[in-house]
């Protein structure tokens, strides 16, 4: 076998359990990864691009949904901690439903995902639109903002240069992204935690404030039911990505006990620190009547509670953290059709699994996931509705990705296959209850998600029956026809490369399934 990166060799050890050698370099250490977590859920990117339409579908009490959903992904994040224990390996979401379920299983959890982070690549770089014309009106270089197409134009072409420059940084390697997103995520935390602690200074109403609907459940199917399981999107929007940790882990150093602490710390941290935020911003508004919280949202609330200045400082802090999510994202996406690609799971694949030699990292794929997202900003670029729109798909595949993740654990816990990794981190008798929750809520987010709402995908002109519809077609769309391009083509040359294998190579030989079951 060659030379080992640095790393420990049970760590090695463990990637021969999926007939590979180690192939990328064990550099980042466990605020790394930590890091990249939390920079992937990112608590001010989130909160201050979708606060807006919680607060306009839900009023108030839209808060709720904040504890509810970290308590359901949260059971996730449990369960990921498990694997990220027993199997720290890249692209963590496919090859965890490949070694819990089977290879289709896998492809298809792998191929949602991939799919799913590309297009959350351009949704979380729309995020520029939301801050920088706040900032200062010379950032809306299309128009000034009040034409009908001003606004989705213009969030193309700021989106589009944040996602050239998360391509270049990943493309020069995995040190230099860490460096920069551990710096981004240092400074977004001292940012959160001086917002938290400037707007507790303002308060002008007491916590009570989470117990009003302002009549938004007026008109709904199911009363304010209807009208909190809509603005449960904003949060649901925002709770995700903690499995970032474990997707590095061929690159980290000691994964086994860093990814799980990671998982759950980013996740633990974000709900407190976003929840305080959310809580504190309902507390310290001016004026909770009007329109401005229902469309400008957090950086509404900033620049009325600090003032221009203190207000716009602040904006800056959010532009940093919404460039370190996207860094993030796209390192999450390189890993994981790295990952697809070792396995001769994508088309191209000796060439998308190659890693630069100067850079350490897969340059082809780090070039593609940008092409693709540009593109998926472009043939968006008349919709007003993009935000909403594009964000959703996203998310819906994301959790579909995770399902196919703790349902195929909860099947291997029923049927006494789950060994969890000895001396690391388990959730012992807690396990089997644990992992049922975590199925219950990713379906029932998953169909909450996916429920074709004009709230949610239509809400604004031009209203086209396939927008609304957007989401289920869109999603049907990519894991029909991509199941069946597997099951037609690829599951014929599933195998790992020959370069990528472990020793004795694992290459593509009947039974082909065998390699990666």
């Amino acid at each position: 076998m060659p030379d080992l990166p640095t790393g420990g060799a049970d760590d090695d050890a463990a990637l021969a359990e999926f007939g590979y050698r180690a192939g990328l370099t064990r550099t980042l250490g466990s605020f790394h990864t930590f890091a990249a977590g939390i920079s992937y859920i990112s608590i001010l990117t989130g909160t201050f691009q979708l606060f807006y339409f919680g607060y306009a579908s839900g009023g108030p009490a839209y808060w709720w949904s904040w504890p509810m959903v970290f308590a359901g992904q949260f059971m996730v994040a449990l369960c990921f901690a498990e694997l990220a224990a027993r199997h720290p390996v890249a692209g963590s979401i496919y090859n965890w439903a490949k070694r819990l379920g089977n290879p289709h299983i896998g492809w298809l959890a792998g191929w949602m995902m991939l799919i799913a982070s590309i297009v959350s690549i351009a949704a979380v770089a729309l995020a520029y639109q939301l801050t920088l014309p706040r900032i200062s009106s010379a950032f809306q270089f299309v128009g000034d903002g009040t034409g009908t197409y001003d606004v989705a134009a213009n969030a193309v072409l700021l989106a589009a240069v944040l996602i050239l420059f998360t391509t270049l940084v990943n493309a020069f390697g995995v040190k230099l992204m860490a460096r920069i997103n551990t710096a981004g995520v240092f400074l977004e935390l001292i940012a959160t935690v001086v917002l938290i602690a400037l707007l507790a200074l303002h308060v002008v109403r007491g916590p009570q404030v989470v117990t009003e609907t302002a009549g938004s459940g007026a008109g709904q199917p199911f009363g304010y039911l209807g009208a909190f399981l809509i603005a449960s999107l904003a949060s649901a929007y925002v709770m995700y990505g903690f499995d970032t940790a474990a997707s590095l882990g061929e690159e980290s150093l000691d994964p086994s006990r860093n990814a799980p602490r990671a998982v759950l710390r980013a996740i633990v941290a974000s709900f407190v620190l976003g929840g305080l935020v959310l809580l504190l911003a309902l507390m310290s508004v001016s004026s909770l009547r009007g329109d401005k919280l229902s469309t400008e949202g957090l950086q509404y609330v900033v620049l009325d509670v600090l003032g221009p200045t203190a207000g716009k400082a602040m904006l800056w802090c959010v532009l940093i953290a919404v460039t370190v999510c996207a860094l993030a994202v796209h390192t999450a996406a390189v890993r994981l059709a790295f990952a697809m690609a070792r396995d001769t799971n994508l088309p191209a694949s000796a060439r998308l699994a190659k890693v630069s030699p100067r850079f350490g990292t897969p340059v082809l794929p780090t070039v593609l996931v940008g092409v693709l997202a540009l593109a998926v900003l472009l043939v968006n670029i008349r919709r007003p509705q993009i935000f909403t729109v594009v964000t959703g798909i996203g998310i819906v595949m994301i959790y579909l990705a995770y399902l196919l993740v703790t349902g195929p654990m909860l099947v291997a816990r029923l049927r006494g296959r789950w060994q969890p990794a000895e001396g690391r981190f388990s959730l012992g008798r807690w396990g089997l209850p644990v992992n049922v929750l975590a199925v219950l809520w990713g379906a029932a987010m998953t169909l909450n998600l996916i429920w074709p709402r004009a709230a949610v995908y239509n809400a604004t002109a031009p209203y086209h029956w396939y927008l609304r519809w957007g989401a289920v077609l869109f999603v049907g769309g990519i894991a029909a026809g991509g199941f069946a391009y597997y099951w037609c083509v690829q599951r014929h040359r599933t195998g790992v490369l020959a370069e990528h294998a472990a020793d004795p190579p694992q290459v593509s030989a009947a039974p082909k399934e065998a390699t990666l079951s």
